[in-house]
């Protein structure tokens, strides 16, 4: 399954993740050489995208069939107009357990030959090519010197931030994630007066191949990882009630909390970046989603001590939403594909603090006998077990729910949670499959060889690393 080297962290970030997984509670349970397996298949996996695209399906505008048969006919389009070269799946399958969910399976990793030009881009650049985007102009960070329109080029990925734009011949450590056409000469992508837009290299040859869905039924399907789409099925909306999405942007998780509810009721969502309050707004347009208000303000300060106070704008008095989403901010080491790192242990360190500020708050915000959902896309101890032990010490009036659907695996061992906590609470853990996959096969790591789950479960266990407790407040 390893087609590129392990995720590249810093010293003391690498030390603070394996003292993480092989902590006291995980060794005395299953011992030094299965905790440190877990640990090496953890940072192999998070360099690799997972096996499976997944679209949230705009279900609140059209049932699950129609949209997975207009999808289809799209992306094969896409197909038949040449905007990649070779035979892409567009085998949409829907899921059994989440009415809302479709997969494309993904092709890769593919043989795919190097070429002699190459073009080096920025690692969030880099990542988004392996999950089937063109690579945009704004990504691109050094092309040859004489790189015209319609030049095949390879496309290499910058793992440690080191090109600088404008580039010519980089030669730093970079990884290659696919072939394609440039769409502008050099002169165009670094010459121009005006900020630069638009494809800049149309990938034809990736190594990782799936359709690009920009601009593919906008309102009808919207990419999202599986994980992320769980959420708002665990947080429950109910149509007519009040909810609050306190860390909102891009408005993702918003707008399925919306359409869950057929559009009838309030969802509340704030963010405290105001460009990306207007992402929210733009999203909730696209997805004809009227019930959403999206707020420019700091969450932490969202409650106010006066019950008088008007509900319509934040701050809003205690008590006043029926179930609050904390998706909360994070170190975000569970994403994939991640090839590198650049955080210091200290950054990784100041979200605990952030995120118990804004967890008071929801507390306080949370009507007697609403539901609060917490979540991560992070695989740390701090930011998810301990943060359960810290809330249900700090908190007596919250108590652990059961999560519907619960397809993750169970929390993890090292907070002195129980081990019925740890059986309510829910941890997406790609490398766990992995682990299985590499125990089919033996001695033989090789990434074509067919995965010993049969799909769902493939799906479900291939995502982003990924964190959800669910709380009731009495």
């Amino acid at each position: 399954m390893s087609v590129f080297p392990r995720i590249d962290l810093k010293q003391e970030v690498y030390d603070y993740l394996r003292n993480v997984f092989t902590n006291k509670e995980v060794l005395a349970a299953v011992g030094q050489g299965k905790a440190e397996q877990r640990f090496q298949k953890l940072l192999s996996c998070l360099s690799h995208p997972p096996r499976f695209t997944c679209v949230r399906a705009s279900t609140h505008l059209a049932p699950l069939e129609e949209i997975q048969t207009r999808l289809q006919e799209e992306l094969k389009q896409q197909q038949n107009c040449g905007s990649k070269i070779g035979d892409v799946s567009v085998n949409l399958l829907p899921h059994p357990h989440i009415p809302d969910v479709l997969f494309l399976p993904v092709i890769g990793p593919r043989p795919v030959v190097q070429l002699s030009s190459e073009v080096i881009v920025g690692a969030q650049c880099g990542s988004a090519v392996l999950r089937g985007a063109h690579v945009f102009a704004p990504g691109i960070l050094a092309t040859p010197k004489f790189m015209k329109k319609g030049d095949m080029v390879s496309v290499f990925s910058d793992l440690e931030g080191k090109c600088t734009r404008g580039n010519k011949d980089f030669q730093g450590k970079r990884v290659f994630v696919g072939n394609g056409v440039a769409e502008m000469d050099r002169s165009n992508i670094f010459c121009s007066d005006e900020p630069v837009k638009g494809v800049g290299i149309r990938m034809v040859e990736p190594l990782y191949q799936s359709p690009s869905f920009d601009r593919v039924l906008p309102s009808m399907a919207f990419l999202q990882n599986l994980p992320s789409v769980v959420v708002g099925h665990v947080l429950g909306p109910r149509p007519g009630e009040r909810i609050l999405d306190m860390c909102a942007a891009p408005g993702g998780k918003t707008c399925h909390i919306a359409a869950l509810m057929c559009g009838q009721g309030e969802v509340v969502a704030l963010d405290k970046i105001r460009g990306k309050v207007e992402r929210i707004r733009q999203n909730a347009k696209t997805l004809h989603l009227e019930c959403i208000k999206a707020h420019c303000f700091n969450s932490i300060q969202a409650v106010c001590s006066d019950q008088a106070q008007d509900t319509q704008e934040p701050p809003f008095p205690p008590e006043r939403f029926d179930r609050v989403l904390l998706d909360a901010p994070c170190s975000g080491l569970g994403q994939r594909p991640n090839m590198a790192c650049t955080w210091s242990l200290k950054e990784i360190c100041s979200y605990p603090p952030l995120q118990r500020k804004l967890f008071s708050t929801a507390v306080r915000l949370l009507k007697r006998g609403g539901v609060l959902v917490y979540s991560t896309c992070t695989v740390t101890l701090s930011e998810n077990e301990e943060q359960v032990a810290w809330a249900l010490n700090t908190f007596p009036c919250l108590t652990l729910q059961p999560q519907e659907p619960h397809i993750g695996a169970g929390g993890m061992l090292g907070a002195g949670l129980s081990s019925e906590q740890l059986r309510l609470l829910q941890r997406f853990s790609p490398e766990l499959g992995w682990i299985l996959e590499a125990e089919a096969h033996g001695e033989d790591d090789s990434p074509t060889k067919p995965s010993p789950c049969p799909f769902p479960q493939q799906a479900n266990k291939d995502t982003i690393g990924f964190f959800i407790a669910k709380f009731l407040k009495s």
